[in-house]
């Protein structure tokens, strides 16, 4: 606001002092960029949010599903599981740092307890459940919290493959007893066994600021 203060006194100075005199038409520019204000609709910011929202959680599960593959190929199935419980967590931090957002996986059938459902979950993860397990489709979804100063951006994960059930399949079919041995040692109240292709692992939970959403536009 100074700013234009400024520069609108400065063209009333430049006036004054010579009718004739014009100002240069990058100053005149200068102030119509200051004094143009963006006016976004609340669609526009929660269509910028949902978009923002699937480019981060694919790039999260891209660099999980990729580190994961990586630990399997080099050291096998139960090392992948003691690598998955101390990298999964940082990789999610790292993404999130990087565009400035808190973002995790939540889910009721957890292995690590770091990814209980929150209470502002729940009711989000309720409704994938319900939709899983009456064949209807999952979408992703936007909710305000915090008077809206958040955006939350969730999305279904459901299990998309067999590579899934060497860690999260039945025990003594998908599960070996090598592999289940780990499980058991690292996360002794798993909840994560017993699932099948398409089941609901969870979901991913994005807390997007809605000052840097409105950035993007």
């Amino acid at each position: 606001m100074k700013k234009i203060f400024y520069l609108l006194f400065v063209l009333t100075a430049i006036w004054s002092c010579n009718s004739n005199e014009r100002v240069s038409k990058e100053v005149f520019d200068d102030v119509n960029r200051s004094m143009k204000v963006k006016k976004l609709s609340e669609s526009q910011i929660l269509e910028e949010a949902m978009k923002w929202g699937e480019e981060i959680s694919t790039e999260a599960q891209t660099q999980l599903i990729g580190a994961l593959q990586n630990a399997i190929a080099e050291k096998g199935v139960e090392e992948a599981i003691r690598f998955c419980k101390v990298q999964a967590l940082p990789i999610l931090a790292e993404v999130g740092d990087k565009y400035n957002v808190s973002i995790r996986r939540a889910s009721n059938d957890y292995r690590n307890p770091e990814d209980q459902v929150k209470d502002y979950e729940a009711e989000i993860l309720d409704a994938y459940a319900y939709n899983t397990e009456n064949a209807i489709k999952n979408e992703p979804n936007i909710q305000k919290l915090d008077n809206g100063e958040f955006l939350l951006f969730t999305k279904a994960i459901q299990i998309p493959n067999s590579l899934c059930l060497n860690c999260h399949g039945e025990p003594g079919k998908d599960i070996t007893d090598e592999t289940l041995k780990v499980i058991e040692e690292l996360y002794p109240d798993d909840k994560a066994k017993g699932h099948q292709i398409g089941d609901l692992r969870g979901m991913w939970s994005i807390r997007l600021p809605r000052a840097e959403v409105i950035k993007r536009l």
